[in-house]
């Protein structure tokens, strides 16, 4: 990527941070909602039913890996908006590089992201969740639950250029619940139906979420999922990333 690439990108990326100013309850929201989430499953409908061990130490992570996977809505009703508005045409007849648009949105969720997790983390050793894992592993795993963020962002940004208006993305975005919940993120396969455990199983989410477990070395973990965790988003990232790029710049072509 060029240096000028890089500046727009840059100049997109502060565009979005300057919608938090703006819109800071869709910010505060954002981050409360895995919060209460947390909480629920923790005391309310939880019990870890067929989970070895504290079952908030089988939650949390599960929760961070959650996490990554929804909230997606914000990104895809901004690119909506702006391409409704004509925003994004009237970037495109500046000189700028192709997809910094995109880029610029991307970055701002990642930094949204990575503040989501900082508070969801916080919340969880309140609850009394405990990593027992050094601190290469934890910032492993931390890298494992960002780089599923940022391939699930990027299935985000394309559906919500296939959508072009915001009121289909509710539509779409209910897309997102069945790889959220027909996970491990919350539950254990074992507890499950032998076919759905094995859905479960399979589940891009749940290579994640095990895998992050085993960094962080509580229950739930099995080695030999990091490799899964890596190679199914960037599998993702292979499909969905030139697919969206190669999108906007069709558009009004």
């Amino acid at each position: 990527m060029s240096v000028y690439a890089l500046t727009d990108s840059w100049t997109m990326t502060r565009r979005e941070l300057a919608h938090w100013a703006r819109q800071p309850v869709q910010v505060v929201v954002s981050l409360v909602f895995p919060v209460m989430l947390l909480l629920m499953f923790g005391y309310l409908v939880g019990g870890g039913r067929a989970v070895e061990g504290d079952y908030v130490d089988y939650l949390v992570p599960g929760m961070l890996a959650l996490t990554m996977a929804f909230g997606l809505e914000g990104t895809m009703l901004a690119v909506t908006q702006d391409l409704n508005k004509g925003v994004i045409d009237r970037f495109r007849s500046m000189p700028m590089a192709d997809g910094a648009v995109l880029v610029g949105r991307s970055a701002a969720d990642m930094l949204q992201s990575a503040i989501g997790l900082v508070v969801l983390i916080g919340v969880g050793l309140g609850l009394g969740w405990r990593p027992h894992a050094g601190p290469g592993q934890f910032l492993g795993a931390v890298g494992l639950l960002l780089l599923f963020r940022f391939a699930m962002l990027w299935v985000g940004i394309q559906l919500a250029l296939v959508a072009g208006r915001p009121e289909m993305v509710q539509a779409v975005q209910i897309l997102v619940w069945p790889v959220g919940f027909l996970s491990n993120a919350l539950a254990t396969p074992a507890a499950m139906p032998g076919w759905l455990g094995s859905v479960v199983e399979w589940n891009p989410m749940s290579q994640t979420a095990t895998a992050v477990r085993e960094l962080f070395g509580g229950p739930g973990g099995e080695s030999g999922h990091v490799w899964a965790a890596v190679v199914w988003p960037l599998g993702l990232l292979v499909v969905f990333f030139p697919l969206a790029v190669r999108r906007f710049r069709g558009l009004g072509g």
